[in-house]
């Protein structure tokens, strides 16, 4: 009976994508499966997925090129037939639509290309000739020991409105985790009474909005603050959907590197702005800071309250990207290349995978008896200690974010690194902490 039951069973797409005849054969890599849409008698690939197919001659029937598909201008990511492109350039979902709101300016807080800038993105470690190897590390040591060594402090602070959630013995450990985050976050602004009446607090990355969710019940008794999300993505299940008053938090979706501060009219309502994130990843860290000391525009700049306070946690390092990093002339003053800022940034995520496994493989291999040691061996090059991998890589986050801090002191900030909770918590538990002169 059993054994009748799972002949029955459908066979997955992936394993008979050769035979299915009526869905799309494209891979779609980030979800590691198939396309599920269907696709027309005698077709191999739907609509959106039909490869893109040139004209090979001049010859070429009428028929044939009426079924020609192209790149769409708008998209590359997508394909179009070529006899109908003007109709789909027309309702194509990449088409500017006329409605962008005023704070969006495109590219305003990217940086400046560098077009004599090559492109690492495919750079890999362990192929750099050992000179350029070790020479990088060992300038990161130097680095690392000059500017940030020993002057990182812990602070111990957590917000009293969290209490009872982390009482609540139902949550997991990764629940607890982003509760314990939210509830330091929250500590550190208190402490330093930022949670002030007439003021803006600006959730910049803001994903599903938990820290807004209740950062929101501590302003319920603050008149005339609010709080602003800022995220470019469109998620599902927001925790800022729960929150009753309505006026106390509004959510904008805008790309960080597009978002002009000084236009958006929702910050004229109050005095002061305060800038905070919860993990904002790599690149979007610098992103933010652009955008926070923006000059306001003409007609502007007399509504605009300053931002005189910023609270960031730090993570992701290994997504930072040359143009939009604002630290760049710290890194050129000490001889450091664009090409070491690939290197670095990417040194940086042995900070919390120095292996290289996936998180089941170390787990297997913590719960052994004897966890086998990596050691260096002088044959081999490239080769350092996990302990050694995971230092360096902790060294290359500290100097990407020292490079920050000179960012903000250049714009008339006080700006220092915290450690905002343990790292039996997390890792990634460095914030960036800054305030106006």
């Amino acid at each position: 009976m059993m054994g009748t039951e799972v002949e029955a069973k459908k066979p997955k797409i992936e394993e008979n994508a050769a035979e299915n005849t009526t869905n799309c054969a494209h891979w779609v890599q980030r979800k590691k499966r198939f396309c599920k849409m269907t696709v027309k008698t005698g077709e191999k690939y739907c609509g959106e997925h039909q490869p893109a197919v040139l004209q090979t001659s001049p010859e070429q029937d009428e028929a044939s090129a009426n079924n020609t598909r192209i790149p769409c201008p708008l998209d590359s990511k997508h394909t179009v037939f070529k006899n109908k492109l003007q109709k789909h350039l027309k309702i194509c979902n990449a088409r500017d639509k006329g409605d962008t709101p005023a704070y969006i300016e495109k590219g305003i807080n990217a940086g400046e290309a560098d077009s004599d800038a090559p492109d690492y993105s495919k750079l890999r470690i362990n192929e750099l000739p050992d000179e350029e190897f070790y020479g990088i590390v060992t300038r990161i040591k130097e680095l690392y020991t000059k500017f940030v060594e020993n002057k990182i402090a812990s602070l111990e602070l957590s917000h009293k409105l969290l209490d009872a959630e982390l009482a609540n013995t139902t949550y997991g450990p990764e629940a607890r985790k982003h509760l314990l985050q939210a509830a330091a976050l929250l500590g550190i602004l208190d402490n330093d009474q930022q949670l002030k009446q007439s003021t803006s607090y600006i959730e910049f990355g803001a994903g599903k909005g938990q820290l807004t969710f209740y950062l929101a019940q501590l302003l319920e008794t603050i008149p005339d603050s609010q709080v602003v999300l800022v995220d470019r993505m469109s998620l599902r299940h927001k925790k800022d959907n729960k929150i009753e008053d309505r006026t106390l938090v509004h959510r904008i979706r805008a790309d960080i590197a597009d978002f002009r501060m000084s236009r958006l009219e929702l910050l004229h309502r109050s005095k002061r702005c305060v800038a905070v994130s919860k993990h904002l990843c790599g690149a979007a860290t610098d992103l933010t800071l652009r955008c926070i000391t923006q000059p306001a525009t003409e007609n502007s700049s007399n509504k605009t309250p300053n931002t005189d306070y910023i609270l960031i946690a730090l993570c992701c390092h290994h997504r930072c990207d040359w143009q939009a990093y604002v630290g760049k002339s710290f890194l050129q003053a000490n001889g450091l290349t664009c090409r070491d800022f690939a290197v670095i940034s990417k040194m940086a995520s042995w900070a919390i995978c120095g292996t290289g496994m996936s998180r089941e493989r170390r787990r297997a291999l913590e719960e052994q008896t004897q966890t086998p040691v990596e050691v260096i061996d002088a044959n081999k090059t490239q080769r350092l200690s996990l302990s050694e991998r995971e230092r360096i890589g902790d060294m290359c986050k500290r100097i990407l974010d020292y490079g920050r801090l000179l960012y903000l002191r250049e714009h008339d900030f006080e700006a220092e690194l915290k450690y905002y909770v343990a790292r039996d918590v997390t890792l990634e538990n460095v914030c960036l902490l800054a305030r106006k002169n």
